[in-house]
């Protein structure tokens, strides 16, 4: 028996980068099929959260992603460039916006061919893993590649069905809340939310309970 969750993800968030990996391990070692729901992070949802927050808030996160990502050992480093473009002082948001767009875009269209999670954890290791223009080159190419899909495809679809992957973005946002939460990432698995990337021992723990087994080989 395959059991199934799904899985919300946002380019944006570094802790659903430090997750998706440990996500995608764990679909492949055991028999549950994890599928991606893509999110545009707060700053497109909620422009005025960071201007909100306290002022430690900022500086207690970076220090908190750089140590998870060290105690797991997942390369990690501040995005260049970083998928929403945003003042770093005043924290706002500017309005145009060309790389989110498009990579939510792109994590929809390839959760469209059941290959949402390996495109996700690939994207992701070019964004938030250390390196530099990710944007650039054929960085995001191969790392389509590595996942089984083709980013002319990708990128193809993303222009031409804007409004109905925009759609479907939006329902992935809807979903995340009736399950539960409202952040990412949230692996809501038989009606439970599990928000952070810190759950996701718990959420083995309690499929292991729905009778989880191992793959075959």
């Amino acid at each position: 028996m395959t059991l199934t969750a799904d899985l919300f993800f946002s380019f944006r968030s570094p802790y659903s980068y430090l997750a998706i990996g440990r996500y995608r391990a764990m679909a492949d070692e055991w028999a549950v099929d994890i599928a991606l729901r893509p999110v545009y992070p707060l700053a497109i949802r909620e422009p005025d959260f960071f201007e909100r927050n306290h002022p430690n808030w900022l500086g207690y996160t970076m220090r908190d992603m750089m140590r998870v990502a060290q105690f797991h050992g997942i390369p990690f480093g501040p995005p260049r460039p970083d998928p929403i473009v945003q003042n770093v002082m005043t924290r706002k948001i500017a309005d145009d916006q060309p790389y989110i767009f498009r990579m939510t875009r792109l994590g929809q269209a390839a959760a469209r061919r059941g290959k949402g999670l390996a495109f996700a954890h690939e994207a992701a290791m070019l964004i938030w893993g250390g390196a530099e223009n990710w944007h650039e080159g054929d960085h995001l190419e191969q790392a389509a590649a590595r996942a089984g899909l083709d980013l002319a495809e990708l990128d193809a679809e993303a222009l031409s069905d804007v409004e109905a992957l925009d759609a479907e973005i939006h329902a992935n946002q809807a979903a995340l809340e009736a399950g539960g939460h409202w952040g990412v990432p949230t692996l809501v698995f038989d009606g439970e939310p599990f928000f952070g990337q810190d759950r996701i021992d718990m959420v083995l723990w309690r499929m292991l309970q729905k009778g989880l087994e191992k793959r075959s080989a």
